[in-house]
């Protein structure tokens, strides 16, 4: 049978569309339904490779890691990450196509809702529930006619849609009037159900809103959705305003540079969970300070960000750090950052430019258009530092880069891959101070990150941390994802959801699963 649908959408960007959508994908898969998430277009600069190498964004292999399904191209058929103001790299289908204006992106709607329609039919034939999400707001005017991921796609997936409405900033019952207001007959008509989602405080304070809504919109709110900090899901995109404030100090702090085109931020948040340890993101006119470590990130365009550290003056900051010894740390974009020079002869990424690095690798990097996206495992090598301890134990990660970095001596190899054909990874110095590895998620292993923390506590004078109790960062994500689902349960209608969607809870489940055995 063919899939039934729902679709979050928001009264803004940042109302909690994409978590409350994990919380759906997680209750619809406890519920015993085979269910995908669906994003027909992500603008995002998270992104992350499936199996078979295709590239979406973060937010769907989240909702799909909540729904305990693998993560497919099909649930985000249209990427775009941004490169600068008004144009995007374009990746159609997990691939890389070519980098666009927005006015040329435009111009090709209908072959983008194509892709959409292909991958949406792909989806409701091969699982049971749909769980849709919107990008901003579908109130947007101005884009009605281009409109490829909310109502346009409600209608083509016959999906009912689900409001989704932040209190936490206030103006919560402007908006929702104003979105009602802004749409057209048949768009309201779609609108079955509203959530308020990051509430604090008590429920009953809101009665006399909730009726007021319920009144003039003709909708059920379908419940108010707490404001929750004792778990994290992670993030769609942007790194969210309560991280980049300073935390409490603890015993280890670790500086990550918050470039302007940061990308696949969540590489760093097992970092952040950790004991004793303090991650501070420095933002344009932040002090460096005097951090036990130093990492530059991810970046969609590796030498406009390198400018940047040069013209906030981190790149002088950084080097005097690593001669005092301060281990300084590369992924990806930042590892190419580390390195003797960056040359982009075909303009992959700028007018053909050649830049020098901050010369602290002896590494190069050329760039070319065809990108590299893979899922990876890497045997490591690296007998420098605390790499030592590690050697020979097998890392996971995966890779999304343009161009290819080779060593130019002096440097030893961090990784030796161990899918397919065998080749290395990464560049460490012989003092084991300062490396680079294309390894996203490399954090994510826990034994690697336990001695990372523990290296820079040998460095400082402290003592070794005993990891062995701490739940392992799989372990946190499942137990985040039941805790979410929890909350979600106990705060919203969630029979009314199923009645909204035309299924029964347990009756339509009970006759799928006959339908199995027969």
């Amino acid at each position: 049978m063919t899939a039934k649908t729902v679709m979050f959408q928001g009264t803004a960007s940042d109302v909690g569309k994409s978590v409350l959508t994990s919380a759906f994908c997680r209750i619809f898969a406890q519920d015993g339904y085979r269910v995908a998430p669906f994003k027909s277009q992500n603008m995002a600069l998270n992104s992350y490779v499936t199996k078979d190498g295709g590239e979406i964004g973060r937010a769907q292999a989240v909702q799909a890691e909540a729904a305990q399904v693998e993560a497919t191209v099909d649930m985000n058929p249209i990427l775009l990450k941004p490169k600068a103001d008004t144009s995007s790299q374009v990746i159609i289908q997990g691939r890389s196509q070519q980098n666009m204006e927005a006015q040329e992106y435009f111009e090709h709607h209908e072959e983008g809702l194509s892709y959409v329609k292909e991958s949406l039919n792909n989806l409701k034939n091969n699982y049971d529930i749909v769980a849709l999400e919107g990008a901003g707001s579908p109130a947007e005017v101005n884009l009605r006619e281009y409109d490829l991921v909310n109502m346009k796609i409600a209608k083509l997936a016959e999906a009912p849609v689900i409001l989704v409405a932040d209190i936490d900033k206030g103006g919560v019952f402007a908006s929702i009037v104003g979105t009602f207001k802004l749409l057209n007959d048949d768009e309201v008509e779609r609108i079955k159900g509203i959530i308020i989602n990051k509430f604090r405080g008590k429920v009953s304070r809101l009665e006399s809103g909730l009726d007021f809504i319920e009144e003039y919109t003709g909708v059920p709110v379908l419940g108010v959705v707490p404001y929750f900090t004792d778990f994290r899901i992670p993030e769609e995109d942007s790194i969210p305003a309560e991280r980049l404030k300073n935390r409490a100090q603890a015993e280890i702090e670790i500086a990550i540079l918050r470039l302007p085109r940061i990308s696949n931020f969540t590489d760093f948040t097992p970092l952040e969970e950790e004991m004793e340890t303090t991650v501070r993101y420095i933002e344009a006119g932040d002090s460096l300070g005097n951090p036990d470590a130093v990492i530059i990130p991810g970046t969609k365009n590796t030498i406009a960000d390198l400018e940047y550290l040069e013209k906030q003056g981190y790149a002088e900051q950084i080097k005097q750090l690593a001669k005092q010894g301060v281990p300084i740390v590369g992924i990806c974009g930042g590892y190419q950052i580390l390195g003797q020079e960056i040359a982009d002869p075909q303009g992959a990424e700028s007018q053909g430019q050649i830049k020098e690095g901050l010369g602290l690798l002896n590494i190069k990097t050329v760039f070319a258009p065809d990108k590299t996206t893979r899922q990876v495992q890497g045997k490591i090598v690296a007998e420098q530092g605390f790499w030592a301890r590690l050697t020979a134990s097998t890392v996971s990660g995966y890779e999304i880069h343009m161009g290819q970095t080779e060593p130019l001596g002096g440097v030893k190899p961090l990784l030796k891959i161990t899918q397919g054909s065998e080749r290395l990874d990464g560049a460490i110095n012989q003092e084991g101070t300062v490396w680079g590895t294309y390894f996203h998620g490399i954090f994510d292993n826990d034994s690697f990150r336990q001695q990372f923390i523990n290296d820079l506590r040998r460095r400082k004078g402290l003592e070794e941390l005993d990891f062995s109790q701490n739940l392992s960062t799989w372990e946190k994500r499942a137990r985040a994802y039941e805790q979410l689902a929890r909350v979600v349960r106990e705060n919203v209608d969630i029979d009314k959801v199923y009645q909204i969607m035309g299924l029964d809870t347990r009756g339509e489940l009970d006759a799928c699963l006959m339908n199995l055995l027969l």
